[in-house]
């Protein structure tokens, strides 16, 4: 099976050519590009195409895939809502995603955030780094018996919720289908519920029709003030310009953003200085209680090597026709 690999970046290569190893029928060829209208070309002669979160793999894309007799779409991560799954079903295009990786990597990667944005670690290393070793500025709270509410509670959810608990927390949560492993320690609760008793609010949910913006200026009125809201999820699942209101509120003691309505793989790549200047993500980076960082929770080495495992798994079920627990369509 050839598969055309996009938007490469060298971490990407090095896992696959490594994992590669241990599947032999198997051929890949890189490119930077990232996958939309006018790169799908690129694909001719090729079995299969593996794509990002960030690709536009939309009607005109499957299109030109389809015409270039592509059958396979790999996703190499979970979500695949920027997927047009009516378009790829008309063409019997088979879709594939890697639906988890490593649910610790990205549940202690939000903890960080939650951790960072609260005690303004990043303001404190840059004050250090100017010879400024005074606290103002700097105080946060414990989270040790505050209340963590979790939104999710699938794998990555599930271990956010037990890192909550080691620090002490109490543990609510809201999801439409209750994780039995939880049970012992953690409270499902309602949605408004989680919004108006916690401390600390963490994301871990898809993005739908239901979830898109539902961090929003009315349920972060809900919130408790001095909050610490986490984003490692999606970046719209959070209203930019509510939570931009919602920081001068005052409402917020930390936030932390792993992702952001304006990603793609990274939010300022490719743009001028002027859209730069005037992007909501550069407003949230104004303000000291926010800690941003570049869609980084997954990037750890086990993570790349599961993710790089499952996807060429995907391609080798795919070639012997055998369903899969990964399929999307």
């Amino acid at each position: 099976m050839k598969i055309l690999f996009y938007d490469t970046k060298s971490y990407d290569r090095d896992s696959f050519n490594e994992t590669m190893k241990d599947f032999p029928g198997i051929v890949i060829e890189y490119t930077k590009s990232d996958l939309d209208p006018r790169t799908a070309a690129l694909a001719e002669g090729f079995d299969a195409v593996c794509a990002f979160v960030s690709s536009d793999v939309g009607t005109r894309t499957l299109e030109i895939l389809h015409e270039k007799k592509v059958r396979l779409l790999l996703m190499r991560c979970a979500g695949f809502n920027n997927v047009d799954l009516d378009t790829a079903k008309k063409y019997n295009i088979r879709v594939m995603r890697v639906p988890g990786y490593s649910p610790e990597a990205v549940a202690e990667h939000a903890m960080a955030l939650a951790l960072a944005s609260n005690r303004r670690l990043h303001k404190a290393y840059n004050k250090v780094r100017e010879n400024d070793f005074s606290l103002a500025g700097l105080m946060g709270f414990n989270f040790y018996q505050k209340t963590a509410g979790i939104i999710g509670t699938g794998k990555i959810g599930a271990a956010m919720c037990r890192i909550c608990r080691g620090f002490g927390m109490k543990v609510i949560a809201y999801d439409v289908y209750e994780n039995p492993s939880l049970k012992d320690f953690v409270e499902y609760v309602s949605l408004d519920r989680v919004f108006s008793d916690s401390d600390v609010i963490s994301l871990h949910c898809p993005l739908t029709d239901d979830s898109y913006h539902m961090i929003n200026i009315d349920t972060i009125r809900k919130m408790k003030d001095g909050v610490v809201l986490v984003n490692t999820s999606r970046g719209a699942l959070v209203k930019t310009d509510d939570l931009i209101e919602g920081i001068r509120m005052h409402k917020f003691a930390g936030v932390g953003l792993d992702v952001y309505e304006e990603e793609t793989n990274n939010v300022f790549e490719d743009r001028s200085d002027e859209i730069l200047e005037h992007s909501t993500t550069a407003r949230l980076l104004s303000f000291p209680n926010v800690m941003i960082t570049s869609h980084q929770g997954f990037f750890t080495r086990e993570a790349l090597w599961a993710i790089a495992g499952t996807t060429l798994q995907n391609a080798v079920d795919f070639e012997a026709g055998k369903e899969s627990p990964n399929d999307v369509l």
